[in-house]
């Protein structure tokens, strides 16, 4: 019998539940395993479960930042591989404080098309092409 591949896991972290929601779907759809959460806090709680290959954290969000949360499950999962993304220019002195520390965050503004997302998800997480179970052709799918 042959053996499952595992699905790249993607954790999205955003407290605007249909932006989260959305991206999900699309990234679902695309052959990732993805899953919403809305908080930093919820961000840091599912990783520990979930275990993901890359997060996709917006940067403002409620009690604990997304890159509050990115650091602490980059700590917790160092092979995680992170996005921040964020529609606010506010975020540039957060991002800057974090790419001063150990860690190297990518950086996304909102709105992002998800091709682009797609793209960077691929870039900074390689897998095999059997890995993923996407279409070859998967921006002309998702309206490029």
């Amino acid at each position: 019998m042959p053996q499952s591949i595992r699905k790249q896991r993607v954790l999205i972290a955003d407290d605007e539940k249909n932006i989260a929601d959305t991206l999900a779907l699309i990234l679902g759809f695309l052959g990732f395993e993805a899953t919403p959460v809305y908080s930093g806090e919820a961000a840091v709680d599912a990783a520990a479960k979930f275990l993901p290959d890359v997060l996709i954290t917006d940067v403002i969000m409620g009690e604990m930042s997304g890159i509050e949360a990115a650091v602490l499950i980059s700590q917790m999962l160092p092979q995680c591989k992170i996005i921040l993304f964020s529609g606010q220019a506010a975020t540039a002195d957060l991002v800057s404080q974090a790419g001063s520390s150990i860690h190297r965050f990518e950086i996304l503004s909102k709105p992002v098309h998800p091709h682009v997302l797609v793209d960077r998800i691929k870039s900074i997480a390689p897998f095999p092409p059997d890995r993923l179970s996407y279409p070859a052709d998967y921006k002309s799918a998702i309206g490029s």
